[in-house]
């Protein structure tokens, strides 16, 4: 433990190594659960969905045009590249994971916020051993 050096919230956003950001993450996850079984989605829906007003939508699935994780014309549907399918599924699984963790951890169905709050900050290797430890835990729901 004193090797590790402290560091702020933000001051470990600098050292990260992808130019996703956190919101760039949920809107990608999103698009991937809307898109599910039909190719494309419209920007209304996924402002909906998010609640944000659909020229917020429009300016974020800008970038995510910009790192070549969706397909997107003004105005048009919206398109997962393979890159942003990949990405995508991954922070669904990500996001699947932790709710059904917490959801048997505090015997509750209300984790959304808890999830959407940490979500961003756990590491694949920490969500692959939570879906394992999942196995071993009690569901007290069965």
């Amino acid at each position: 433990m004193e090797h590790e050096e402290f560091r702020t919230l933000n001051g470990y956003r600098r050292q990260r190594v992808s130019r996703v950001t956190e919101s760039m993450e949920d809107y990608l996850e999103m698009i991937f659960r809307l898109t599910a079984g039909r190719p494309s989605v419209g920007v209304n829906e996924v402002a909906a969905r998010l609640h944000v007003r659909p020229s917020s939508a429009s300016k974020m699935i800008g970038k995510l045009r910009d790192a070549s994780l969706v397909a997107f014309e003004k105005y048009g549907q919206i398109t997962l590249t393979e890159q942003g399918k990949e990405r995508g599924r991954y922070f669904l699984w990500r996001h699947n994971v932790l709710s059904e963790f917490f959801r048997r951890l505090n015997h509750s169905e209300g984790t959304l916020r808890q999830v959407e709050l940490i979500e961003h900050f756990v590491d694949e290797e920490t969500v692959k051993n939570l879906e394992k430890l999942l196995d071993i835990l009690p569901d007290p729901w069965t």
